[in-house]
């Protein structure tokens, strides 16, 4: 089984990614990234032992949670998330990486006290400054922070971010060093009510990198699941 193989190349690649930054590779979290894949294949990746998937669209995880109905699985949505589509998503996912701005956190936080349910999220840091990508700018993250202490229903656990496309990629390397510093600097000024612990990095050209950098969480889809077709 292809996926299956894979898997296992990923699980050694960050154990000893994990191993050159004196980290325990259970902390990493594998999301699989579950875009356009036929649910037979996610099926494998399930059954290989993944047990996180990570979708980029509300009605795409609506069909794929049916085909996977039953199935012992976590759904985390990992891509930009539309504030008229907060109300689908507090019922689908577990978590929400890509909170990328606070007008989708207060519609986040309105539908989630109509539902009386509270929703785990990761604060999307846009720390490239590219146009084309969402997130908040460093600058303003104690501001971002103390404006997210104020909601109840957000439970933020940590920071996520996407870095450019690089062929070579160690070229990401300071994006990721740059969201751990980030994350510290939060949890020692005390910014957020809880401890920020987790950081969502790392895809499948640049996951091992983004490992040895502190990821708690790796989202990957082409390097588990072979090329698109």
């Amino acid at each position: 089984m292809i996926i299956k193989d894979n898997l296992a190349d990923i699980r050694k690649n960050i154990a000893a990614a994990a191993g050159k930054a004196g980290r325990d590779a259970e902390e990493v979290v594998i999301v699989a990234a579950a875009k356009t894949q036929p649910p037979e294949k996610l099926q494998q990746a399930i059954e290989a032992g993944v047990n996180t998937l990570g979708e980029n669209r509300v009605q795409e995880a609506q069909t794929h949670m049916k085909s996977l109905a039953g199935v012992n699985v976590i759904w985390h949505c990992i891509g930009h998330l539309q504030r008229n589509k907060a109300r689908e998503a507090l019922n689908l996912f577990a978590m929400i990486h890509s909170l990328d701005s606070l007008r989708l956190a207060h519609k986040i936080e309105e539908e989630a006290k109509t539902q009386g349910k509270k929703i785990s999220a990761l604060l999307q840091i846009n720390i490239s400054g590219e146009e084309t990508k969402g997130g908040f700018s460093e600058c303003n993250l104690e501001e971002t922070l103390g404006e997210l202490n104020r909601l109840e229903m957000i439970e933020l656990q940590g920071l996520m971010t996407m870095p450019p496309f690089f062929d070579d990629p160690e070229k990401a390397r300071p994006f990721f060093r740059r969201l751990a510093e980030l994350k510290k600097a939060a949890n020692q000024a005390g910014w957020y009510r809880a401890p920020l612990e987790q950081l969502s990095m790392g895809m499948s050209g640049d996951y091992q990198v983004a490992v040895e950098e502190g990821a708690t969480m790796v989202r990957l889809g082409t390097v588990l699941f072979g090329p698109r077709s």
